[in-house]
């Protein structure tokens, strides 16, 4: 009888099974993505020499060896062992800046992602949540924002608040902004019709529960993708402002500043250009590649069965 009973008795799935299964779903189809796997890896590794740049680099990134000035990488003639990716115009070591250039572009990164997403958040619950004139007035203003190139756009508000690598990413988050306040507007506008809403609100939610705890944790998916997306936007970007000599500030070991006071030497020094290029490249690449990744896992349109 008691097995019966046991039998018969429904299986009580508890809080943490749930969430074990939904990140075994995740990972699932995260990693059907090879690519984004790829990228999962590098951005890894490249937090892992971000976060250890003083014991991994092999000189300090601002020392000046006179006696080494423009010295090519190890393996092409005249290379040393001391300096394996070559020294710069004034004589510093290019592993250890870009070494130390990582935590700049990390930095940068979840600075400007976290800036842009928080108040794109905020300003689209806002506008999708009571709609009306505050919606047009805060679209307008966004549609406005999105009629200019960014870059172009980040270059007028650093010239106003003046050349700096906090002005820069202030700059850069403002420009990344809209993206967010469109996407969760849509998202709060779809969920705002929704049983759960409606069932809440006649419980007695007020507006702030309603949008913060109600139907901000149904948004997250898109604004995960595209918060992704923004971080390998925000490190070109910057690495562009720096160049143009309007981000990071010499001496800073920030990629784009190593690219601008490399440039007039590219055709006699090609090292001091080309491995800071590289490491943007990469950086990016695998960044974007984790955000197709994200895309597949966390968009059930995309999910193969």
């Amino acid at each position: 009888m008691a097995d019966a009973i046991t039998a018969k008795t429904p299986e009580i799935v508890t809080t943490g099974q749930m969430r074990r299964q939904m990140l075994k779903e995740f990972w699932f189809y995260f990693s059907e993505n090879r690519g984004a796997v790829i990228g999962l890896f590098v951005f890894i590794a490249l937090v892992v020499v971000a976060v250890l740049a003083p014991v991994i680099a092999p000189h300090s990134p601002f020392e000046q060896y006179r006696d080494a000035v423009l010295r090519p990488p190890v393996w092409a003639e005249g290379g040393s062992w001391s300096f394996l990716l070559g020294t710069d115009p004034v004589g510093r070591d290019i592993l250890s800046r870009l070494i130390y250039g990582a935590q700049y572009s990390l930095f940068i990164g979840l600075f400007v992602t976290t800036l842009s997403l928080l108040g794109g958040i905020l300003v689209g619950l806002i506008a999708g949540y009571y709609r009306g004139w505050i919606d047009t007035v805060i679209m307008r203003l966004m549609d406005i924002i999105l009629a200019f190139p960014s870059l172009l756009l980040a270059l007028v508000l650093v010239a106003i608040l003046g050349p700096s690598l906090t002005n820069g990413m202030i700059a850069i988050a403002l420009t990344l902004q809209p993206h967010f306040v469109r996407l969760t507007r849509a998202a709060v506008m779809e969920e705002k019709t929704k049983d759960y809403v409606t069932a809440a609100r006649i419980a007695g939610a007020g507006p702030i529960r309603l949008m913060f705890r109600t139907i901000l944790p149904n948004c997250t998916g898109p604004l995960i993708v595209q918060a992704t997306l923004s971080f390998s936007n925000a490190i070109l970007d910057a690495a562009a402002l720096g160049f143009l000599g309007m981000g990071a500030q010499p001496p800073a070991p920030e990629w784009g500043t190593m690219l601008a006071e490399a440039r007039e030497f590219i055709l006699r020094a090609w090292w001091v250009v080309t491995f800071p290029g590289l490491a943007i490249l990469i950086t990016v690449l695998a960044i974007n590649l984790m955000g197709d990744g994200l895309r597949d896992a966390l968009d059930p349109k995309l999910k193969r069965s």
